[in-house]
């Protein structure tokens, strides 16, 4: 992960940086994410945050296949390395805006479900495998229910890796705010993060909070609901490697997919 800070413009660029594996997050990256964040919240020269991913590929494609995420013997409790990678979770309110390049998928929702709006390159795509893999879709469509109607994520999580959703129709559906011609997504992203910068920063945080705190008892209360949810309907973690195994074997793990313009 990089983090770069323009202490002029009090706008802070933080990059996932693992393009050779589409800048999935590994426990050490996820540990760093959410040391960014905390350190965020003492930095008065960090008055805006835009996250992105290296390379044209893609922006996150969530969890690492070869992180290994040890369980705890016990049916009542999950660990989630990705539950804390997000702005919110580490109780930052400086806004985020999320700069989306390439594949968007799985994990990389628990970003664009707590950054306060998200800029799209037009070839960017979003997708969510887990149902393909045996697993529940908990976090995920909860994130992604606060930003688009129902059915569009109802749609997105039970189609799994046979369907992926364009960029233009992620703007249609509210997920994305703005679309940018190809490379041109980062430097978008800035120019929004340093015009709210600008901006007296105690103002931007109270109207940050204020707008989370129309969705967030239900959002809590959905969260709450989603380590029982994956503990009961996930697959063994042997049947997912089987169901990912074959997979990749003949499509891909992220390709023979359709996409969805409208």
């Amino acid at each position: 992960m990089r983090t770069a800070v323009d202490k002029e413009t009090g706008v802070a660029v933080l990059t996932l940086d693992r393009p050779e594996r589409h800048n999935a997050i590994d426990l050490a990256t996820a540990a760093e994410l959410a040391a960014a964040w905390r350190g965020f919240r003492f930095d008065d020269t960090v008055r805006a945050v835009v996250v992105t991913g290296a390379g044209e590929k893609a922006f996150c494609t969530g969890i690492d296949r070869g992180a290994e995420v040890p369980q705890p013997n016990s049916p009542y409790t999950i660990d989630d390395p990705l539950i804390a990678i997000g702005p919110k979770a580490n109780d930052l309110w400086k806004p985020v805006i999320a700069a989306v390049n390439g594949m968007a998928c799985g994990g990389a929702f628990y970003l664009l479900g707590e950054a306060e709006f998200v800029v799209a390159d037009e070839r960017a795509t979003f997708f969510d495998p887990h149902t393909t893999y045996g697993m529940v879709s908990a976090y995920e469509t909860i994130h992604m229910a606060q930003r688009m109607p129902f059915g569009e994520v109802a749609r997105m999580a039970l189609m799994g890796t046979a369907e992926r959703v364009s960029a233009r129709r992620a703007y249609e559906t509210g997920l994305v705010s703005e679309l940018t011609p190809p490379g041109e997504v980062l430097a978008a992203a800035k120019r929004a993060a340093e015009t709210i910068a600008s901006y007296p920063t105690e103002a931007v945080q109270g109207t940050v909070r204020a707008v989370w705190s129309a969705k967030e008892a239900a959002r809590a209360q959905a969260l709450a609901h989603a380590p029982h949810l994956i503990a009961l309907g996930n697959l063994p973690p042997e049947r997912q490697a089987e169901l990912f195994a074959a997979r990749r074997g003949s499509a891909g793990s992220t390709g023979g997919a359709s996409f969805r313009t409208r």
